[in-house]
């Protein structure tokens, strides 16, 4: 296949970006990694039903009474006030959310995924699941935009790490024009030899190391540990089967 003939591969560095891509005919890959994308992928991975985000404290509570969910999510880093749980993926293992919905709000990978709505399709993105998502953006053969939440609308690293990331793994399969993607994987790629520790000179480390959070931060930098695809439709995320290429 020549190069022209290739979907399109970009990466859109903040949300407050978005608008500059062609959302409508692309695959949207929703990214955030520290930590909404990481904790969605492994709730599902580890047996939720499904996963609705939303984007205020006031819709995830009154959804979760409503349907008998388990509502969670973080402000700056923080379980949100009024919310029993946070956004750490460690607090959903099997024995706890198997066979639950989980209803979740988060600072800024909530507030992407609902401006990316008009996609031809939309996943989510992290480490813990990078398998999964490059086998089917490959197997899907349609233009793709990497969509980093960033911080507060502020690109951040770890989210164009994974962007870096996956432009890597893919790039044979796309045509990547986009000076966002190149400048993504040369980031991984000073990086990819030890994630964790180019990631302590990060403003998003320094927040969450503050409260505690390095295994957080260290299982959401960690390839594969929740190899599943999320998707959405109708307004949740849930497991979709990953192609076999």
């Amino acid at each position: 296949m020549t190069e022209s003939n290739k979907p399109s591969l970009e990466v859109c560095l903040s949300p407050a970006l978005l608008h500059l891509y062609d959302v409508k005919n692309s695959i949207v890959v929703i990214i955030d990694v520290l930590r909404a994308t990481s904790t969605i992928c492994t709730a599902l991975y580890n047996g939720a039903n499904k996963v609705i985000p939303v984007a205020t404290v006031e819709e995830c509570v009154n959804i979760g009474r409503a349907i008998g969910g388990i509502t969670a999510g973080e402000r700056d880093g923080k379980v949100a006030e009024g919310l029993v749980h946070g956004n750490s993926p460690f607090e959903y293992p099997r024995d706890f959310i198997e066979g639950q919905t989980l209803v979740l709000t988060t600072t800024n990978g909530t507030k992407l995924l609902h401006m990316a709505k008009d996609a031809i399709q939309i996943v989510t993105g992290s480490f813990p699941n990078i398998s999964a998502v490059c086998d089917y953006l490959i197997a899907q053969g349609q233009p793709v935009i990497l969509g980093c939440a960033a911080w507060k609308d502020r690109v951040n690293m770890e989210d164009t790490l994974f962007a870096g990331a996956v432009v890597n793994r893919i790039k044979a399969h796309f045509n990547v024009d986009c000076d966002s993607a190149i400048a993504a994987e040369s980031l991984y790629n000073t990086a990819k030899d030890d994630i964790y520790s180019f990631m302590h000179q990060a403003s998003h480390y320094k927040r969450l190391a503050k409260y505690g959070l390095e295994k957080d931060i260290h299982y959401c930098l960690t390839p594969d540990g929740a190899n599943v695809l999320p998707i959405f439709k109708n307004g949740e995320l849930v497991t979709a089967a990953i192609p076999a290429l």
